[in-house]
């Protein structure tokens, strides 16, 4: 019985940062395109993308490229020709959005649903699979059970589940949220966010009381399912996503690294489940997620909903706890930490919370330890007397510390896959044959002349030494087997050759040993798509996606918000974060509270910011937060960047 396959998905931002990603454990990389996916500034040339997969591909890992904006139908045939330069590049999926791209000539080339596709209920799960999807994202909100009940009706066989184990979360669910298009005319559905929902705002209830002042309450400590990864492995997640696109190289070498230590404690106790790729990485550090910028950290909803969940002070990263301030001076400020035995270095990143719980960054120009163990003073960068609220007692952390960064800036993992060599005499010389880890094996001859050796006590070691000097190459000995009838004498230059020629033409074997990920057919005749009838909110956004809706039975279908049809207020996003909850004001908390259980109701609020102003509206029955609001007329007056064709009209009902 085969394996199940365990897949550390890893992001990146460039070339580099994905070599880096696969060094460090990574067993398949997404990655940017030159357009149309959905983080604006991450792109990359089909050129280097091409390099990264040849790379990648010498450890069996992974390249998918997301292609993943919903498209106008100007663009469709821009997007169709990179597909197919994308494929031509060896690239193992495209990551997908829009429903349209089922509907063209696409090359054979496997795709994945995007987040954007919102995957929430075993319904919408089962019939993207039927639809042509080999691997689908679920929604970052959904329960262990959630998760299973996705499991259950899905064929395991031919369709991967993946999930979010680490990195920002969107508030929103994915897909649905358009505050960033209705403000600015930026839309996130086309890789241009203006992150609304890390803004400060008031929020007022219906009776106009400020019940949060200054708050980011649509804010989102930052996901890590470090201790569910068991319980995700169980409820059927096989494809393990970090988030993180726009994150630098650090950032993906520690949290990569980190992933890869716990899923290997993982495949050591489970010997049924196997890593999607070969090979085995080293670091020369210990990975901590605490060392790269981050919100602190939840769990979300894994584990059913908890309180805990929003980064509402700041939406910036607090750092870690290292001390206090013992005192303060016109030139420095006096540090005394918990631990005696913390550094602080020149150039360490420091912090503190001022009267208002508002985050002062304090960079450290210079540290000077003190007499005292445990003792800093600390020359900041800035004018001391810029530092609001500074004092004495005050707690400070630490955000960035130096000596991190540099480990992380030098070579801080190696990858190597373990091979068994063997040598033997043959009639006409010698055969070195190279066995790795999962059963490639390569060989080599060498065409000689039996030689003595001067020492024949030491030859075998000899050559056992000199052979197992696999250097800079992917491979590192497991034993080296020397089964000669006689003692020989090679010269070095032509062992080395020898021993090259043998790792070359296993790795040849391994490129002949990696199969193309095959295209899903979809199921015929075409499935029915779960509802009959699709708003705005299904984000269809030119004639082909509008085409592949109808061919499901869809009979209603309007267009994306992006088209500019909804001008009055709508939802401009539907979360799983619930404002009222986290402030303490839901009615479910109030049952049974003695002298408040029926005086609490789910009435809207009101967030503003400056002159934005938004509603929320609290849906009870499915735990819902609709965060209200209508497009700008500055957005509905601005020139298109190109003019969309899609709907002049409403479709009109009932044709199909």
């Amino acid at each position: 019985m085969q394996p199940h396959h365990l897949e550390l998905l890893a992001p990146a931002r460039t070339f580099d940062i994905g070599i880096e990603a696969i060094n460090h454990g990574a067993d398949a990389v997404y990655i940017g395109g030159p357009s149309f996916g959905a983080r604006s500034t991450a792109d990359n040339s089909v050129q280097d993308i091409a390099k990264l997969v040849q790379y990648a591909h010498r450890f069996h890992s992974r390249i998918f490229v997301t292609l993943n904006t919903i498209l106008r139908d100007d663009e469709i045939e821009g997007a169709r020709k990179l597909a197919w330069q994308l494929y031509d590049a060896g690239v193992d999926a495209l990551i997908v959005q829009d429903m349209g791209l089922l509907e063209i000539d696409m090359p054979p080339i496997q795709l994945h649903a995007s987040t954007q596709t919102d995957i929430r209920t075993p319904e919408k799960a089962k019939f993207l699979q039927d639809a042509g999807l080999s691997q689908i994202v679920l929604a970052r909100e959904l329960t262990l059970p959630q998760i299973a009940a996705i499991r259950d009706v899905i064929d395991t066989e031919r369709t991967v589940i993946e999930f979010f184990v680490h990195g920002a979360l969107c508030v929103a669910y994915s897909g649905q949220c358009f505050i960033s298009h209705a403000h600015t005319g930026r839309s996130a559905n086309r890789g241009d966010c203006s992150q609304a929902c890390r803004l400060p705002y008031e929020v007022k209830d219906a009776q106009g009381r400020i019940v949060a002042h200054d708050k980011h309450v649509l804010s989102m400590k930052d996901n890590n399912q470090s201790e569910n990864l068991r319980d995700l492995v169980d409820a059927g997640i096989r494809s393990f996503k970090i988030e993180g696109r726009y994150k630098d190289m650090a950032y993906v070498k520690n949290i990569t690294a980190h992933y890869r230590k716990l899923f290997d404690e993982v495949l050591n106790e489970r010997p049924e489940l196997a890593a999607a790729s070969h090979g085995r990485s080293t670091f020369s550090f210990e990975p901590d997620p605490n060392q790269n910028f981050n919100r602190e950290f939840t769990d979300y909803f894994v584990q059913g909903r908890k309180e805990d969940i929003g980064a509402f002070d700041t939406p910036k990263n607090p750092g870690q706890p290292i001390g206090w301030v013992s005192q303060v001076t016109p030139a420095h400020v006096e540090i005394t930490t918990d631990d005696p035995a913390t550094e602080l270095h020149n150039g360490d990143g420091l912090c503190y919370y001022d009267l208002q719980k508002e985050l002062v960054g304090l960079q450290i120009n210079r540290a000077e330890a003190a007499k005292a163990k445990g003792v800093w003073k600390l020359f900041p960068k800035d004018p001391m007397g810029g530092f609001k609220d500074l004092r004495q007692g005050v707690q400070v952390n630490r955000n960035r510390d130096m000596s991190w960064v540099r480990k992380l800036d030098k070579k801080s993992a190696q990858r190597r896959m373990g091979v068994w060599m063997q040598l033997a005499e043959t009639a006409g010389g010698l055969q070195l044959t190279l066995t790795d880890e999962v059963g490639h094996t390569g060989t080599a001859d060498l065409a000689m002349a039996w030689q003595a050796p001067k020492d024949p006590t030491q030859a075998v070691d000899k050559l056992k030494t000199a052979l197992g000097k696999l250097g800079d190459t992917l491979f590192e000995p497991l034993d080296v087997q020397v089964a000669l009838p006689r003692p020989w004498f090679v010269p070095p230059s032509l062992l080395n050759a020898f021993r090259r020629d043998a790792v070359q033409a296993l790795e040849n074997a391994r490129n002949q040993g990696l199969h193309r990920l095959p295209r899903a057919v979809p199921v015929e005749p075409p499935v029915a798509y779960p509802e009959d009838t699709l708003t705005y909110l299904a984000n269809v956004f030119n004639q082909k996606a509008r085409d592949f809706y109808a061919k499901h039975g869809v009979k209603v279908i309007d267009a994306a918000y992006e088209s500019q049809e909804e001008l009055g207020e709508v939802s401009l996003m539907i979360t799983k974060h619930c404002v009222r909850f986290s402030l303490s004001l839901c009615p479910k908390q109030a049952k049974g509270v003695t002298g408040v259980q029926g005086t609490v109701k789910a009435e809207p609020m009101q967030l503003i910011n400056g002159k934005e102003k938004l509603t929320l509206r609290f849906d009870c029955k499915p735990c819902e937060m609709h965060v209200v609001g209508k497009i700008k007329k500055s957005v509905l007056n601005a020139v298109p960047e190109s003019p969309v064709q899609f709907y002049k009209t409403r479709p009109v009902v009932g044709l199909h």
